[in-house]
Parts: structure tokens; sequence; C-alpha cells
């Protein structure tokens, strides 16, 4: 049978027969579009727990600039096929102000307002352990990409991480200072009111003294509105240590550091991954030149998706992306993984998030722009981490790579 178009004459109709080409042409155009997602009006909605203003309002905005980047990615496709069908992607930005209490609030109204199927953030330990146990309480997925504290996942099976723990980290730190500086005595000084800053001091001085690579011959601790460590620096110079230990957020490493160096000591420093933000080297200048810390990736030297994710971030930014803005970017990607994993979309969002949570759950390694990850029962990566150096420029380039 022929199929045939009929097209007004003035005299009549013409009959004009289809080829055996325009047969296949219009078969293969059907066919297409059988094949084709369908597209979904209603978006998945994705909120974000970030710290926009307040103490680190830096690492809320590189989170941001990292997700902007990814939901263009997404929706300039059509939408995350999930099940056959495409979906929008919705990102809901709210600022915790670099608060705990804020960071809870901002995660119950992502939750009961927004009606969210999952959280990215927390970065901070600060505010992701508190926003940990209220995503947990209220069977919320939450993804922190920067948190290395313990307690942000202990038993909250709704709650995961992008980034490496600090009983991996302080060890890290530990015997790099120890082989680098040939160091045998040290010290440190933290911000006693942060979770991440507090934990990983102790999780430094133990793992310090486990090994029997010295005492600690200093270990001072400070409020988080300080702005005068000169008490605390003089007990620790006075103890010469061969190099101080700082676990605290940028923006405090730089009033330290440069106290310190005003008080008169001329050894090393070594930082953590809260260092790792280009706003430390605007804050602190050659003070913190030639010094180190550990973290999650160095951008200096990046090769295949990494370099593409940096120089794509650079170009459409002007800056160079920090570890919290790359981690980010994983913990988008994870996310995405877990939806994808749930094989289709519920309208019901107390449905959608227990589907994503499995989903999550189910995931067992995945190659990030940070490096490759295996999951643990707890939601928390096994995963390398990185020692960078602060060189005389202010640039941070890869020292070694240490993994578990």
């Amino acid at each position: 049978m022929k199929l045939v178009s009929v097209i007004p004459m003035r005299g009549g109709v013409m009959r004009k027969e289809f080829s055996k080409f325009g047969m296949l042409t219009l078969s293969l155009i059907l066919s297409a579009l059988i094949c084709a997602p369908a597209f979904a009006a209603d978006a998945i909605k994705i909120g974000f727990n970030l710290p926009l203003t307040g103490d680190i309002p830096e690492v809320g905005d590189g989170s941001k600039k990292a997700a902007e980047m990814y939901l263009e990615d997404i929706n300039a496709q059509g939408g995350l096929e999930v099940g056959g069908t495409k979906y929008p992607l919705e990102f809901v930005y709210m600022d915790n102000e670099s608060k705990a209490e804020s960071a809870v609030n901002v995660a119950l109204k992502l939750i009961e307002q927004e009606d969210v199927i999952a959280i990215i953030g927390p970065n901070s330990s600060k505010q992701a352990v508190p926003a940990g146990g209220t995503c947990n309480d209220n069977r919320t997925p939450m993804i922190t990409p920067w948190s290395t504290n313990p307690d942000t996942t202990k038993d909250r099976p709704w709650v995961f991480r992008a980034a490496f723990l600090d009983p991996f980290q302080g060890p890290v730190v530990a015997d790099f200072a120890a082989k680098k500086f040939g160091a045998k005595k040290s010290a440190v000084i933290f911000d006693i009111s942060n979770d991440y800053a507090k934990g990983l001091a102790e999780i430094f001085k133990s793992s310090w003294e486990k090994k029997g690579l010295g005492p600690v011959v200093a270990f001072e601790s400070h409020g988080t509105k300080d702005q005068d460590f000169s008490a605390q620096l003089t007990t620790i110079i006075a103890a010469e240590p061969d190099f101080i230990f700082i676990p605290n957020n940028y923006n405090q490493v730089a009033l330290i550091v440069q106290q310190a160096r005003d008080l008169g000591y001329t050894g090393p420093f070594m930082g953590s991954d809260a260092w790792g933000t280009p706003d430390l080297v605007k804050l602190c200048g050659d003070a913190c030149y030639n010094n180190y810390f550990s973290t999650h990736y160095a951008a200096a030297g990046a090769q295949g998706a990494t370099k593409e994710f940096i120089d794509r971030y650079e170009a459409k930014y002007g800056d160079t992306p920090a570890d919290y803005a790359a981690l980010t970017w994983d913990s988008i990607g994870i996310l995405i993984e877990a939806i994808k994993n749930a094989g289709k979309v519920e309208s019901n969002p107390r449905k959608m998030r227990k589907a994503v949570r499995e989903g999550l759950a189910a995931i067992k390694s995945f190659d990030g722009i940070t490096g490759s990850s295996k999951f643990d029962a707890q939601g928390d990566p096994i995963k390398c981490a990185v020692v960078v150096k602060i060189t005389d420029k202010g640039e941070f380039v890869f020292e070694e790579s240490v993994c578990p």
C-alpha cells in the first residue's frame, strides 16, 4: 500500500506518491519520536544549604558557582533522564550564615517549605553536624561536600559525604610534617567552638603521640570570634615547636600566621583542607608562602576531567575553583547517580526522598574530579588525600598524594 498526499489544485486535486526514500525517512522520524525520552514539566528540586554570608562566604559562593555550572549542563540537554523521561533540575539555594543554628533552620525550610528531594551541604562541619541530624530525623538525603568530622554521618543513614574523614586526615598531616620538617615537637592552635577544628586538632594530637613522633608541646584553643591570638601564640612559641598545626578556617588562619610572624616565630606551619581557598592568600599574603596543607585536590597541574572543570570554571568566573567547589561538583554527581538508581521520579517528595536514599546507599564507588572513592557502610568515601604547597607566588601546587 502506498501513502499519498493530496494537494489542492485549481482544476481538482493532484495525487503525489511518496518514494521509497520518503517512506524510509518518515519511518525513521516516527521511530525517533517514539523512542525519544518524554519531557516532564515538573522539575526535580534539590536544596543547597550554603554559607553565603558570615565567616566563610567564599565557601558558599564557590559551591554555588560550581552548582550553577552543573545545572546549566543538565538543563541544556533537556533535563535529567530518569526512567525514560527527562526532568528539568531546579536548585534552591539558602544561606546558613556560617552558623550552626541557621544551618538547621535552612534544612527545615528546604524540607518543609520547598519540598526538596535532597540537600547538598552544609560544607563546614560546624554546620553539617547539626544539619545532618535534622536531615536524618526528617528522612531527607543530605550530602555534605566538605565536612570531614565523623559525627556528620555517624549513625545517620540519610547523610552522606564527598570528602575524606578527619581520622584519615589527621595521620596524613602528622606523617607529612614529621617527614618534611624532620619534626620532633609539634604545637596546635584551634577554634574550640568549631566541630571541625576541635575534632581534627584532637585526632592530630592523638595520632602524633601514638606514632611516637615526639611530644605535642602546646595545645592551645580560642573562640570563633577571637581576633587576638597573642596569648596562645606566646605560649606556643615559648615551647619551641618544630612546626605549628592550624586546623582552622582560612579567615582565622591568616590572622594567626601573621600574628605568629609578628611575635618572632620563623618556623613552618601545617594546615588542613579548610585552608584550601584563594582567599587565604588574599588575606594572609606572603606570611603564608612556603607552607603546606592537606586537602582534596590540587588545581595546579590537574589533568583530564579535573582540568576541564577548572578551565571551565576559570573561564566563567575568573577564579580558580577551590576544593569545596570541586567537592560540590562531585556531590551533585553522586546525587545524580542516586536519582538515576531510583529509576523513576515520584510526585510525593517523601517517597522520592526514600528512593534517592536507597539510590545513594547502592553506590559502591564513584569517579569524580576530586578522585575515585569507595563508600563504606556509613556512607563515607574512602579516598586519597593530597598535600599541597603554597608557593612564593601564592599558588597551591601538588606536593604528594596519600592514599588509605
